[in-house]
């Protein structure tokens, strides 16, 4: 199958995605009609803080899956199965951002809507991390744009949300709010491309 088939499909639950979190502040309007002012306004912060959160976090990823599938021209059923267990992790995200709007000034509840979060944003980590290395493993057989040699230490951060996304889900149990932060510090590293530049040093190109 032609990957931008697949980069499509894919584009579409983004935009599905990315949409839907507006959605949780909607119901503000309501809450606030009788009284609009700025300190009604302010009460729901965490609905706030999870927009942006998510929003930027679906952003991001949805950058880097263009990053990924565009240096490929094929993709086979491995890739596809890999990229339907990533989606499945994308297309949640909304769900866990309702729960943090709705709880995160919570004690008890602000720590299990926190680590929900965490657990979404753990699947989407490891369905980013296996995809990756796959697309990297079978450059000739996806038909790669341009060959390139992946180091090590390209994939090591490249995946190291893993890592983050495991300590901000622990991080949770004590305070979730400090949690949310990180989860929104990790979309900021993804900001910065943690893919190799086919055309930069260090990368062998095929001739």
């Amino acid at each position: 199958m032609d990957s931008r088939r697949a980069e499509s499909f894919s584009d579409g639950v983004f935009a599905v995605a990315i949409t839907v979190l507006v959605f949780n502040l909607l119901p503000i309007a309501d809450k606030t009609a009788s009284d609009l002012t700025a300190k009604a306004l302010g009460h729901y912060w965490p609905a706030y803080l999870a927009y942006v959160v998510s929003f930027l976090t679906i952003g991001i990823m949805w950058l880097n899956h263009h990053t990924m599938l565009s240096r490929v021209r094929k993709v086979n059923r491995q890739v596809l199965v890999r990229n339907l267990f990533l989606l499945m992790g994308v297309v949640a995200i909304p769900f866990p951002t309702a729960l943090v709007a709705d709880h995160l000034h919570e004690n008890s509840q602000g720590t299990v809507a926190a680590v929900t979060y965490g657990l979404v944003m753990m699947v989407i980590s490891v369905g980013y991390a296996t995809t990756w290395v796959y697309l990297a493993a079978h450059q000739q057989e996806l038909d790669a744009v341009r060959r390139v040699r992946v180091p090590r230490l390209t994939t090591l951060r490249f995946t190291a949300g893993n890592v983050g996304y495991v300590a901000g889900t622990l991080i949770a149990f004590v305070s979730p709010i400090a949690a949310v932060t990180i989860f929104g510090l990790l979309a900021v590293y993804y900001l910065f491309e943690q893919l190799p530049d086919t055309g930069s040093e260090g990368h062998q190109e095929e001739s």
